[in-house]
């Protein structure tokens, strides 16, 4: 069998999904690529967690349908379950036990003999980093550590499909970067991975294509560079010296640019996208233009950049609201300092 063939992992069509009064899916379509990581981006609440347990057959969609390598996840629910895994947002593996005893009860519950279960416990536990732990309780763990020891309870076999449901959520940059270079190993092997997750810079790190999700819908796909091209051709970043002078310069970026402002965390800066398509100005010259109209306004900017849009500024651009509330990305950069 040859996963990385050049069709598709996943295809959904029109998936629905309520509880109760809550409508979690509403039309979701996908259509992933085998071998590749597929990035689904959107806030909490967007529908992400809910297309991943339909997808793995843990629940039935009220409507629409999805096939899994060309299985269909109601009618041939077995099937899809033989090709895939699932790392939730939260630990699965028994606390109480140490890393090895984890890894190697679950091989012998997938049907691997004592060696050979504890051969490839022991080979998971070198490739991700966890050797000197295989003896202490996952109780013990650091959250990173946790996040690499569930991942590889999900690989014990190599799964087809691997859905990644916000796998570094609360994790430190370290930590996160070490579950990324896992992510690109597994891939490297020929697993397609669904990578769900609100942080925006892992969606562009890992991601070969995105679909932005929003109210239990996609409103948008595509690689990274075609996302961030759809809004702009370049991003105005202003910092101000009087954070009481930030609402006058959001009103003005507004009626200069006719786009959305986005006001980031840091009291004084501010976000806008320039050299949309129509326009008559290129992005350096709106942004020139935006400049002095704030120097004639007696708004004094202290640092200015003009870069490509960011995945934030295309959900912000797509939804008009980001895609992580400005209290959660506070907590985020707290986390990354």
């Amino acid at each position: 069998m040859n996963r990385r063939s050049t069709g598709l992992a996943i295809e959904a069509e029109g998936l629905t999904r309520s509880f109760g009064d809550t409508r979690a899916l509403d039309g979701l379509d996908l259509a992933v690529p085998a071998g590749t990581v597929y990035g689904v981006l959107g806030p909490n609440g967007a529908g992400k967690t809910t297309a991943v347990r339909v997808l793995a057959t843990l629940l039935r969609p009220d409507g629409g349908r999805a096939r899994v390598f060309g299985h269909d996840v109601v009618h041939e629910a077995d099937a899809v379950r033989t090709r895939v895994s699932l790392t939730g947002q939260y630990a699965s593996v028994d606390e109480d036990l140490t890393g090895l005893e984890n890894l190697i009860l679950l091989g012998r519950l997938l049907g691997h003999g004592k060696s050979a279960a504890r051969q490839r416990a022991d080979g998971l536990l070198a490739a991700f980093g966890l050797t000197e732990a295989a003896d202490r309780q996952v109780k013990k763990y650091s959250g990173g550590m946790r996040r690499r020891i569930d991942i590889a309870a999900s690989i014990l076999n190599t799964p087809d499909l691997l859905f990644l449901d916000e796998p570094t959520t609360g994790l430190d940059p370290r930590s996160r970067n070490q579950v990324w270079e896992i992510v690109r190993a597994v891939v490297a092997h020929g697993t397609t991975v669904l990578l769900t997750t609100q942080y925006l810079d892992e969606a562009d790190q890992l991601a070969g294509r995105i679909a932005v999700v929003d109210h239990g819908r996609v409103i948008a796909e595509g690689t990274p560079g075609e996302l961030k091209s759809s809004v702009g051709s370049g991003t105005v970043h202003l910092r101000l010296r009087d954070a009481h002078q930030r609402p006058e310069a959001e009103r003005l970026l507004r009626a200069v640019l006719d786009v959305p402002v986005q006001l980031e965390p840091d009291p004084v800066a501010l976000t806008a996208r320039v050299g949309g398509e129509g326009g008559d100005l290129d992005a350096s010259e709106q942004a020139a233009r935006v400049l002095g109209d704030l120097a004639r306004a007696g708004i004094v900017v202290d640092n200015f950049s003009l870069g490509q849009p960011s995945l934030d500024e295309v959900f912000l651009a797509l939804t008009d609201h980001p895609a992580v509330p400005a209290d959660e990305r506070d907590e985020q950069l707290e986390a990354a300092r």
